[in-house]
């Protein structure tokens, strides 16, 4: 019996891995390598989602990355998983209460500043070729009524547009709906993915599609191969998540999906190029 490390290692000596991604209906007959990103910047790294993790990653090597956006009480784009500030930096609560002045003088537990949107655009204004997943952080309805997601909606999808460099992937994800229906009907265009707590199944493709997504991302847990060929079937691409450890890369590459958000992503780039070395020998063994 084939192990799922030994499928990672035949995958990796087989095509390595990708940096960006392409649409589902545009691949190859033969399956691209997968894509690699970084969630949070390398949420297990380095400090997340602060601009010392997408540089440090970004510096070795890294093109795939995923972060988190909320808006401030004054409708500032900014940086946070969290619905509040307590875990991550020296302050209380939801930046949803704060303004952006007051989110200005915060800073992470390790002392760097505070994350806005167009800080992290910014820096990657003039780096064309990067995969970047913006997650939609509204599914708390307190937070985010009805009545204030246009708002939200309207103004990351203006930053989207005047900041990303030619030649790259901006994705708007989501586990709340609403946020992706709205982005859809501002633009049709607009490269969106439904996020699901569960498995790949059937259900999460049947509700991608109706949302006009083109991407789903699934819990590896309790996923197929079958249910990953299926979705990618269906023409939707299929990212795997949590990336905590190396064997959750093996068993995204033993499922076959598309992309694999991990929070080791240099641990697994060092996998890939000692495999790659080793293969490189190997090939100048008479």
């Amino acid at each position: 019996m084939i192990t799922i490390q030994r499928w990672a290692m035949i995958a990796l000596w087989a095509g390595g891995i990708l940096f960006a991604a392409t649409p589902a209906e545009a691949r190859e007959p033969e399956k691209k390598p997968m894509l690699l990103f970084a969630h949070r910047g390398g949420a297990f790294e380095f400090e997340e989602n602060t601009m010392e993790a997408f540089r440090a990653s970004y510096e070795r090597g890294l093109r795939g990355f995923e972060t988190d956006v909320r808006m401030s009480q004054d409708g500032a784009l900014v940086i946070l998983h969290d619905d509040s500030l307590d875990r991550t930096h020296e302050g209380a609560g939801p930046v949803e209460r704060q303004t952006a002045e007051a989110l200005r003088q915060v800073k992470s537990k390790k002392g760097s500043p505070f994350v806005f949107v167009d800080d992290l655009l910014d820096y990657f204004a003039d780096k064309p070729g990067v995969y970047l997943e913006l997650e939609m952080k509204t599914s708390n309805k307190d937070l985010y009524p009805d009545d204030r997601l246009e708002e939200f909606c309207r103004k990351l999808l203006d930053a989207v547009r005047a900041k990303r460099p030619e030649g790259s992937d901006y994705v708007l994800t989501s586990f709340d709906e609403r946020p992706l229906k709205i982005v859809r009907k501002l633009d049709p265009d607009a490269d969106l993915l439904l996020i699901t707590g569960g498995p790949c199944n059937e259900e999460i493709v049947k509700r991608a599609k109706a949302l006009g997504a083109q991407r789903i991302g699934c819990r590896m847990e309790g996923t197929s191969r079958a249910s990953v060929r299926a979705a990618q079937k269906a023409g939707l691409i299929v990212t795997g998540w949590p990336g905590h450890t190396l064997d959750d890369y093996h068993l995204a590459v033993g499922l076959g999906v598309d992309a694999f958000c991990t929070d080791i992503p240099i641990a697994v780039q060092d996998l890939h190029q000692r495999a790659s070395a080793t293969k490189a020998g190997a090939a100048e063994t008479p």
